[in-house]
């Protein structure tokens, strides 16, 4: 009887330690997603300089590799960012990017659209916010839209990465259309706004350009400073790859209306994902969408009671 006592005891220990050590080393072998279409391949990459040029902290940009990859910089001189040449209606705008390693908490990596340069009180946003977290080595992700200046009510929706985004590059890809605007992981949609009726008073619709900024949000990231930037551990190097993108680019005489954008880009239409198969998502990627919601999103506004005792319209369309 104590044999076989301790044989159980030894069996179930086995047994939690191999399920922790996979919860905690690879958490991609239990939140493995389904495969979709890599919507990414219907792009061209395009070389970094010929698309963005410096927003800020010129001696914290380093170009690599021919201008296909550039590394962006935070350390305690300042942060660094780099701004789109042109401005955009809509379209399909992605990049790889490789987080810094080590203590990151307080460290901001974001990739956005925005017009608040020229709309400053009545602006619009798409972003990709990569947070340093409280946890000191982990990294969550960030998303949220702003239209028409509406700051005052956060659209904000976190994530867990299911992967290290600090050993290899992962793709980030923003598509946004008259349709709706999907936020994509390596091609895994893991958020969908529909333009409706409900969301058209928050929908961007003015023409945005696009950034890569790195910067100290030790206030803002982790709950009022309370895991501040450690700067013994910069510089913290994030960087950027694979840049693709394909808009509707604003035209130079007029920027009021999207009929008279530029038809600078390389695919046939002057805005490449008007298309009929950029209208919806399709099964394979409603799947992935449905599998990012219930797996590995941690908040969404439309779920924050407490937050808002009246829920936004558009978190009950």
């Amino acid at each position: 009887m104590s044999f076989l006592l301790q044989r159980f005891h030894l069996t179930r220990l086995l047994f939690c330690s191999s399920y922790l050590l996979i919860l905690v080393s690879s958490r991609g072998q239990i939140y493995s997603p389904p495969n979709v279409e890599r919507l990414t391949e219907r792009f061209h990459p395009t070389f970094i300089g010929e698309k963005l040029s410096t927003y800020y902290g010129a001696s914290n940009i380093y170009t690599k590799s021919n201008g296909s990859y550039t590394d962006i910089i935070l350390d305690k001189s300042s942060g660094s960012g780099l701004v789109s040449k042109d401005r955009y209606h809509h379209g399909f705008f992605s990049a790889a990017i490789k987080l810094p390693m080590g203590i990151t908490s307080g460290v901001v990596l974001a990739f956005y659209m925005s017009n608040s340069d020229v709309f400053p009180h009545n602006h619009d946003e798409i972003d990709f916010e990569l947070l340093g977290h409280e946890k000191r080595k982990e990294w969550v992700l960030q998303t949220n839209i702003y239209g028409n200046g509406s700051v005052k009510t956060g659209r904000e929706e976190k994530f867990s990465l299911w992967f290290d985004p600090t050993k290899e590059f992962h793709q980030y890809s923003m598509l946004w259309n008259i349709h709706h605007i999907v936020f994509l992981v390596d091609n895994v949609p893991i958020r969908e706004v529909i333009h409706n009726q409900a969301s058209s008073s928050i929908y961007p619709s003015k023409p945005m350009s696009l950034y890569a900024t790195i910067w100290d949000g030790s206030d803002w990231a982790t709950h009022g400073g309370k895991y501040p930037v450690n700067y013994a551990y910069a510089p913290f190097v994030a960087s950027f790859g694979e840049l693709e993108m394909e808009g509707c680019v604003m035209s130079k005489t007029n920027s009021s209306s999207s009929d008279l954008c530029s038809k600078t880009s390389t695919l046939s239409s002057a805005d490449p994902v008007d298309g009929n198969e950029y209208t919806t998502l399709t099964r394979q990627q409603a799947v992935g969408l449905n599998w990012a919601r219930t797996k590995v999103m941690i908040y969404s506004y439309c779920k924050d009671k407490s937050r808002y005792k009246v829920l936004p319209p558009e978190c009950n369309a």
